[in-house]
């Protein structure tokens, strides 16, 4: 890489998991002008858990933080689809190939953990500077040279001008918004009816029941489903967290403002949601105290005709938010952030011109496969979701035969699809034609 591009301004909104695996593939890289703006005052991380599939894990590797988020990994053995009113297992299907196949095991670990370790990493990096408490205010330019205002806490507004800006803002992005005003087009966020409850349950809370003492010490995912409804349950944190997820139909921020995701949940709500759940649910939630139950709004937007304008480029969430179905969320914004490393750093001079086509060449690599699996997690949820009739029995034939697996991240085929592309090189391999066709 040309001292010249080693030396471009990057800028980066949003140190969530996108914007700090950017961070540390560019510095990686070897670029040495790197600043990443953060709203939060600091990155005190909180939230529940995440799986870590080996598509994920391959970058992480790479980017040389994987080892201290393994240390607190869980790998997972095998999955059990179950009645979330009887506990009768629909469907089983053993994760024991996914090494072998992959070169990783399929993980699970708290979100905390995976957040710290890219901090940490980033952390280590000379060429990146955080500012934190300091939210965007808007973007003002996007070519030649991005130029955007940034307000932080306690000071005053401030103009940023950068050679590339990432945008890694999340859902409610501002960068998107003005990026598809500029281009005259409106993504507007859709509501898809449905929360979710973030439950984390520690062995203290658990040991003294045996069946949930069994769940906490095992390395088994299990989805219990019903109708609109269901619960994702695995251990996380070296076995001594039991992270439960829910899915259920909104009744909260139905009538909230949309800019409102989050809220305090009541126990006896959620106790209701899930009150014709066998007894073993009905034990789990019960631990849950009376005040420390949250529910999320799950907000999705329809696919944007382009993540790029100018010199500046969407990450994550900002161009590709999508249901937790397919447990990708994060893993398709790390290979957001995998694909820019190599994209950028294949650059052979620094004309913004030179800057748009690698980040077309990012677009190209990553945006139909993200879209693919946004997609695909929405049909898993249908799937999981059926109420009685016809297409149930059929689910539920599917799930007995084996041959395919209904809940979609637990087929080998889709496995295949999702794990078995090594999104980094590809972008290596394809960059020179690809960027010369432009």
């Amino acid at each position: 890489m040309a001292d010249e591009v080693k030396k471009l301004k990057i800028c980066i909104i949003g140190a969530g998991m996108g914007g700090l695996a950017c961070a540390l593939a560019l510095a990686k890289k070897g670029f040495q002008n790197i600043e990443v703006f953060e709203t939060a005052s600091n990155l005190g991380f909180v939230g529940a858990g995440i799986q870590l599939a080996p598509n994920m894990v391959r970058i992480l590797d790479r980017l040389g933080v994987w080892d201290e988020i393994e240390k607190e990994a869980v790998i997972l053995k095998e999955t059990s689809i179950r009645q979330g009113a009887t506990d009768t297992e629909l469907g089983h299907v053993s994760l024991d190939h996914v090494y072998s196949t992959y070169g990783y095991y399929h993980s699970v670990g708290h979100r905390a953990s995976l957040a710290g370790a890219l901090y940490n990493g980033c952390k280590r990096e000379e060429s990146i500077k955080f500012h934190f408490s300091t939210a965007l205010g808007g973007v003002t330019s996007f070519s030649p040279q991005p130029t955007f205002t940034v307000v932080p806490r306690d000071g005053e507004p401030y103009s940023v001008e950068a050679d590339i800006l990432l945008s890694s803002d999340g859902v409610k992005s501002t960068t998107r918004v003005e990026m598809m005003k500029r281009i005259g087009v409106t993504a507007e966020i859709i509501d898809t009816n449905q929360a979710a409850y973030r439950i984390m349950l520690t062995r203290e809370q658990m040991q003294d029941d045996p069946d949930l003492l069994a769940l906490i010490n095992g390395q088994r995912a299990t989805r219990w489903v019903g109708e609109k409804r269901h619960i994702i349950a695995y251990p996380v944190s070296g076995n001594n967290i039991y992270n439960l997820s829910t899915t259920q139909p909104d009744t909260n921020f139905a009538a909230a403002p949309s800019e409102t995701y989050t809220t305090k949940g009541s126990k006896s709500a959620m106790l209701g949601v899930f009150a014709d759940f066998c007894p073993l649910i009905q034990r789990m939630l019960n631990l849950v105290p009376e005040g420390e139950v949250c529910e999320w709004k799950l907000r999705v937007h329809s696919p944007l005709p382009t993540w790029i304008h100018g010199s500046v480029a969407l990450v994550g969430d900002a161009c590709h938010p999508t249901l937790p179905h397919m447990n990708q969320g994060a893993a398709q914004a790390i290979e957001d952030a995998g694909v820019l490393g190599e994209v950028l750093a294949l650059l052979p001079d620094v004309n913004p011109e030179s800057i748009n086509k690698a980040l077309r060449v990012y677009e190209g690599v990553r945006k139909e496969r993200a879209e693919t699996l946004v997609e695909l997690a929405a049909a898993s949820g249908r799937a999981m979701h059926l109420g009685e009739g016809k297409a149930k029995e059929e689910r539920d034939r599917e799930f007995k035969e084996g041959k395919s697996v209904p809940d979609k991240w637990a087929d080998a085929q889709v496995q295949k699809t999702i794990y078995g592309f090594d999104c980094m090189e590809v972008a290596k391999e394809t960059f020179k034609e690809e960027f010369d066709k432009m």
